[in-house]
């Protein structure tokens, strides 16, 4: 099994959106933190691996450094060649590089990707569903649209642009300019406004 996350190179400083911040250099991990040999830069792409002579025996993240931002649109390119993997955001900096928190799932299955995860809480939006969660920690879930046919728009083993807004208790996530899953997450116990964004 080979696993490969790819987040696309920044865009030139005079080419980034107003109101942006480019995340990524497109040439090397500066603004970045993970573990030592766990990723690297190649051909523009941030870039990690897990091979049979090198397998990845436990997560681990590459942690942006930029800060701990709460309302955000955050927006990057991955290619994922087998394995799980996801997007890391709101979340807590746990040990040896590890989170807890909120994942915008990626894999190359057919389940996960576009939904919303918490290590906590697991599942929080299956692909295809809007969910709301109260205060209280109840959840009331409502089908939007067929995961299956939401999983057409998804490239596999391919660049596929993700897009993840935060605003207040609201997270939407978008694959290829679709909206896969929406949470308003209300939960006092749970629900986090900021925290660290990782891959």
């Amino acid at each position: 099994l080979v696993a490969a996350v790819f987040c696309a190179a920044a865009a030139a400083a005079d080419d980034v959106e107003e109101g942006f911040v480019s995340m990524f250099n497109g040439k090397d991990l500066t603004g970045w933190e993970g573990k030592p040999g766990g990723w690297t830069v190649e051909d523009g792409a941030i870039t990690g691996r897990s091979t049979k002579e090198k397998p990845c025996k436990a997560a681990h993240y590459l942690m942006w450094r930029g800060g701990k931002p709460g309302d955000f649109i955050l927006r990057l390119s991955y290619r994922l060649v087998g394995g799980n993997s996801g997007i890391q955001i709101r979340s807590r900096e746990l040990p040896n590089f590890d989170t807890n928190g909120y994942q915008a799932d990626m894999e190359a299955g057919e389940k996960w990707s576009g939904a919303l995860f918490e290590h906590t809480r697991v599942e929080l939006a299956l692909r295809g569903t809007k969910v709301v969660i109260d205060p209280d920690g109840k959840k009331h879930v409502t089908k939007f649209a067929d995961p299956a046919e939401l999983q057409k728009k998804i490239k596999p083993n391919d660049w596929n642009d993700y897009e993840i807004v935060a605003q207040g208790s609201k997270i939407t996530l978008k694959i290829n300019g679709v909206v896969m899953s929406e949470v308003d997450d209300k939960d006092e116990k749970h629900a986090a406004p900021s925290g660290v964004i990782a891959v």
